[in-house]
Formats: structure tokens, C-alpha cells, sequence
């Protein structure tokens, strides 16, 4: 969800700054004089004069009661979002720990680093594999969220690669922390080599 608010935010401030920077850019160059074209009745501004804010439009609504309780309100609101924003951006997405269920009603806390290292070894040891990373994100309560990234040399099948590494790495690392579920999302990518040669 954070990568899509991400993606939405950073859309809609780009596209806003576009817009003011071309509609300033316009009114600056005096463009419409020289290419010969007219602008809207709203557009704000028209030449190389105009100012972003005049004197009337920052005085207009002083003397209005709801004014000021509207300014701060809404600059209270935009304050609460980009702070929400940056804390979501800071929070560590990797998962600390994982609670393994030992039987006895209370349950043990396992390391999620150590399980991502078992994860790797395991990973690492399957024929056709050059390199993994994986990272284990989610909460301590929940089901654990796997990110796998796979490297193969290039007479490796992918096809194969993944059916092992879901049944073999996950499907043990699964069993072994006693979880119900251990969803993965598996990125594979290949090693660059050279064209070889065929005698």
C-alpha cells in the first residue's frame, strides 16, 4: 500500500508543479503576444509583470471570521499527512521477529534475520542459483511476507528454479516456524555472460 501512496503522491506533486511552473513560464515569456494566442479569462498570469500573489488577493478575505480557522485547518491537516508520510517512509520494513507457536501456549520469538539467513543458504545450495537476497517484511503477529531475489546462471530453468525454491526453501522454512502460510514474492533474474561459441 505505501509503494502505491507513494506512487500517487509523488504523480500528483510532480503534476502540480508542472502545471504552476508551465503557467508561470507562459505568462513570463509572454508567449501568448508572441505566438500569436489567447489565454482563458481564469488564467492568473497574463504577462511579465503579473505577480504569483497581488496585494488584493492577499488582503481579500482578512476581515472574514472563517478565514484564519480555515488556513490552519487546513495547513494543521497537510502538516498530519506529510508527517504520516515520512514516518511511514522511516519505519523499518524488515521484519524483526517471528512469533513461533511452541506449543506450551505462549511462544517463542525467532529472529527474522536468522530465518532470512536459512532462507538464503537453502537458496544458495539449489543447482543453477548465483546469489539471493531475501528480505522477510510484515509484523511479528501476522503471517511473514517473503521477498526473494533470485540471480541464476544461465543454463538454469526458471520454471524449475521456483518450483523448488517454493517447495524445498519456503515449504521448510514454513514447517520449521510453524507457520500456516509463508507467501513469497519471487523476483528471477539471470546472469549476463557472453555469446558462446559453437564449433
Amino acid at each position: 500500500m505505501l509503494r502505491t501512496v507513494n506512487r500517487v503522491v509523488l504523480g500528483l506533486g510532480g503534476l502540480g508543479l508542472f502545471a504552476l511552473g508551465g503557467g508561470l513560464l507562459v505568462g513570463a515569456l509572454d508567449l501568448p503576444r508572441h505566438w500569436g494566442f489567447e489565454l482563458p479569462g481564469w488564467w492568473p498570469f497574463r504577462g511579465a509583470d503579473d505577480v504569483v500573489l497581488s496585494d488584493a488577493g492577499r488582503t481579500r478575505y482578512r476581515d472574514e471570521t472563517w478565514w484564519w480557522p480555515v488556513v490552519f485547518a487546513v495547513l494543521t491537516v497537510l502538516l498530519v499527512l506529510m508527517l504520516w508520510w515520512l514516518l511511514a517512509q522511516l519505519r523499518r520494513r524488515r521484519l524483526g521477529e517471528v512469533l513461533v507457536d511452541s506449543g506450551d501456549g505462549v511462544g517463542a520469538l525467532l529472529r527474522g534475520s536468522a530465518l532470512e539467513r536459512v532462507l538464503t543458504a537453502e537458496a544458495e545450495a539449489m543447482e543453477g542459483v548465483s546469489r539471493v537476497r531475501v528480505l522477510l517484511t510484515g509484523r511479528r503477529r501476522t503471517a511473514p511476507e517473503a521477498r526473494v531475489g533470485l540471480l541464476l546462471e544461465p543454463h538454469a530453468g526458471p520454471a524449475d528454479t521456483l518450483g523448488r525454491l517454493t517447495s524445498d526453501a519456503l515449504g521448510h522454512a514454513r514447517d520449521s516456524a510453524g507457520l500456516d502460510r509463508l507467501p513469497a514474492e519471487v523476483r528471477v533474474r539471470a546472469v549476463r555472460h557472453g555469446p558462446e561459441r559453437v564449433a
